[in-house]
């Protein structure tokens, strides 16, 4: 994509994103864990009615959604939970549940380019949910870019790169 599309993608991503006044303001990462029981660890804040209906782990074994620094593809090691929420919302438990994919990005950057970067994260992630059999019509996704990014070093920064699942 050549820069001057990315701008301009960015630009409408902005103006969609903030030209509601009365639109009120999303919740931070960690507001949405304490209100939804979400549990955010190695870059994957997964809705805890996920992780215990679709019976999920969420340790160094089972890591989801998170990107390198200026990166927008999964890293093989992800994929396992991915695959086991789509098992859990097409066959399991949750079928036919929505899910809600928020891509998310650190600190470095323009404001602009952060957005642009968290909706391609989110995309990554709906379109490897769409390879496993998810239906289109049961993701939604959106961008919030830095907006709630709390990283302060690399190791933080990490924990911002990411996307996350949650039910809509």
């Amino acid at each position: 994509m050549h820069r001057t599309s990315v701008w301009i993608v960015a630009a409408v991503i902005g103006v969609a994103g903030f030209g509601c006044a009365k639109k009120p303001a999303a919740k931070s990462a960690d507001e949405e864990a304490m209100t939804t029981g979400a549990k955010m660890h190695a870059g994957v804040n997964l809705d805890k009615e996920i992780r215990v209906r679709c019976s999920i782990q969420v340790n160094d074994a089972a890591r989801a959604p998170k990107f390198d620094y200026d990166e927008a593809a999964l890293l093989p090691e992800d994929r396992d939970v991915l695959e086991k929420v789509a098992k859990c919302v097409t066959i399991g438990p949750m079928k036919g549940r929505k899910l809600m994919l928020i891509g998310r990005a650190d600190p470095r950057g323009e404001t602009e380019y952060n957005m642009l970067l968290g909706q391609n994260r989110a995309e990554t992630v709906r379109d490897y949910l769409l390879h496993l059999g998810v239906a289109y019509e049961k993701l939604g996704q959106t961008s919030r870019g830095e907006l709630d990014a709390e990283g302060k070093d690399e190791e933080t920064w990490r924990l911002d790169r990411r996307v996350d699942i949650l039910l809509d």
